[in-house]
């Protein structure tokens, strides 16, 4: 158990070194503070605020009128879009940020055609702070669809027929019954897409965004400036803690909605149908999600790989060999960052998740191993970047207490540091799906085996293992997705001559260099369906 102990807290240290930065507050720190509050701090608050307000808004809307319409009522193709609202969850924003950059651009096909038919038409900037918002509510919004889908699909029907019943009409029923009903659930999914916002790295550098994120990595790698770093790293790290306890709160009330059954269970409960106009509306509402914040995007990236092929085709002979070695390179990079960190992080939900269960312990060691698990299951909730400052922060403190120490070294010239900051962002995710496999296992048996004289070892071993086998799947490939798409961490952390497909995307969009950026974009968006197709199955077994 010490060792468990010892575990969590190492998950957790990045964030008590990000909270340290504050205890030596002297002279120099005040004044390194004061000219950011002069200076860059006010347009990283309003940047990141008109950002959190403006995404919260659309992905609420996107998704309540998705979730209402799928859930609440008949038409053709319901059940098509029922598992495509998910699809854009596939898409990272800084995938989706390269594609819509080609085409909108001034440049881009979109504004070169219609100006064939009105000379001297120019579209708005996409590289902006709109169109940053327009990019995360489209890719984020499968965040509130998905857990407002599923409130209205345990309640909603019965009650919408309810008030049917009673003469409430449509718009009524919609706005007085089917919406309050989804509120902790969209409540819950704003506050997920707000955290990925504002850990987002990828679309504030590419549209040239001033925002918290952004400015850590200019203090860090730019400025040479350690202190601002980990001060606004500390800033954001409390937004982020108080918009986690927020989603908590909203993931609670959410506990109390009951299970009724399917749809079909019985006539009473069936949707409403919709025919002619109406029926047109459902597919606008629909499709238009999915055509701006999946299709359309993947479209674009097959149309820039394309052009880049036939650009290149003439040197083909002699320069496939070379760039197909490239790519395999970067593929192999992400896939065994991916899979070394989904098995550790597996590795170290199994033990924490464990501890959970641990009745045995005495109270006060009970309480505080369970604390520690806490501090280290937060570790999704905080941005890649804020991870990286806090293991690198620590590492210069003690670069200047004994210079000649190696753990520099071990941890920015190696896989060690990278690994690490990729286990502390997302053990989190392993442990939820640990813990929800935990969840349907009695713990009756646990009593019953330890009663037979067995020992915690071999009661894991023997016992839970095969029954968390599924979870333990789940946990592996949710992470090693997660991985394969993180990009700040990795920016900031990687080792020398080491790209990741994430880095690669970044790197060659930056250059201007979109149609070589399209391959290894489509490739982490091919990664990144593989969860959404496994949770779509999930859904449809209910």
């Amino acid at each position: 158990m010490p060792l468990i102990g010892l575990i969590a807290l190492l998950i957790a240290l990045p964030l008590l070194g990000i909270v340290g930065a504050w205890v030596h507050l002297d002279a120099q720190t005040i004044d390194v503070l004061t000219q950011q509050m002069q200076t860059v701090l006010p347009g990283y608050l309003a940047t990141s605020a008109w950002l959190a307000v403006a995404v919260t808004i659309g992905v609420v809307i996107v998704g309540a009128a998705t979730a209402v319409t799928v859930s609440l009522f008949e038409f053709r193709g319901r059940r098509f879009f029922q598992w495509a609202l998910l699809l854009p969850m596939a898409m990272p924003a800084y995938v989706s940020a390269y594609a819509y950059t080609d085409f909108l651009q001034y440049s881009g096909l979109l504004q070169s055609g219609l100006r064939q038919l009105i000379p001297g038409l120019r579209l708005p900037e996409i590289r902006s702070l709109p169109g940053a918002i327009f990019l995360f509510i489209f890719t984020l919004y499968p965040y509130t669809y998905l857990l407002a889908r599923n409130a209205l699909n345990e309640r909603g029907v019965h009650l919408m027929e309810a008030a049917r019943l009673l003469g409430t009409p449509l718009a009524a029923r919609i706005r007085r019954v089917a919406l309050p009903l989804a509120r902790p659930a969209l409540m819950a999914g704003a506050a997920l897409a707000l955290m990925e916002t504002l850990a987002d790295y990828g679309v504030g550098a590419y549209f040239g965004l001033s925002t918290f994120t952004t400015g850590i990595y200019k203090a860090w790698l730019v400025m040479d400036d350690r202190i601002a770093a980990a001060q606004l790293a500390s800033v954001l790290l409390g937004i982020v803690a108080l918009l986690l306890w927020v989603e908590r709160k909203g993931q609670q009330r959410l506990r109390f909605s009951s299970v009724r059954g399917q749809h079909g269970d019985a006539p009473e409960t069936r949707l409403a149908p919709l025919h002619g106009s109406r029926q047109l509306l459902a597919w606008l509402v629909c499709a238009l999600p999915i055509l701006l914040g999946f299709v359309l995007p993947v479209l674009i990236l097959l149309r820039l790989m394309w052009r880049e092929f036939l650009h290149q085709e003439t040197d083909l002979y002699m320069n496939a060999g070379f760039d197909l070695l490239r790519y395999a390179g970067w593929v192999w990079n992400s896939f065994r960052f991916g899979a070394i960190a989904a098995i550790l992080a597996v590795a170290v939900a199994l033990a924490l998740s464990y501890v959970q269960r641990a009745r045995h312990l005495p109270p006060l060691k009970l309480w505080l191993l369970r604390l520690v698990t806490r501090m280290a299951s937060m570790g999704y909730a905080v941005p890649g970047s804020v991870i990286a400052v806090g293991i690198l922060l620590p590492l210069a403190w003690l670069q200047v207490i004994a210079p000649r120490n190696q753990i520099g070294i071990l941890v920015t010239a190696t896989s060690f540091g990278i690994l690490y900051a990729y286990l502390v962002r997302f053990s989190a995710v392993a442990v939820q799906s640990i813990e929800a496999g935990y969840a349907r296992i009695p713990a009756t048996l646990d009593e019953a085996a330890r009663t037979l004289g067995s020992s915690g070892w071999r009661i894991a071993r023997i016992l839970h293992a095969p029954l968390l086998w599924r979870s333990m799947a789940t946990a592996l490939l949710m992470v090693f997705v997660d991985v394969v798409k993180e990009l700040p961490a990795t920016l900031l952390l990687r080792p020398f001559n080491t790209d990741t497909l994430a880095v690669i995307a970044h790197n060659l969009a930056r250059d201007e260099r979109l149609g070589e950026a399209a391959l290894p974009a489509l490739t982490i968006v091919a990664v990144g369906l593989i969860p959404v197709l496994l949770v779509t199955k999930a859904l449809s077994r209910r």
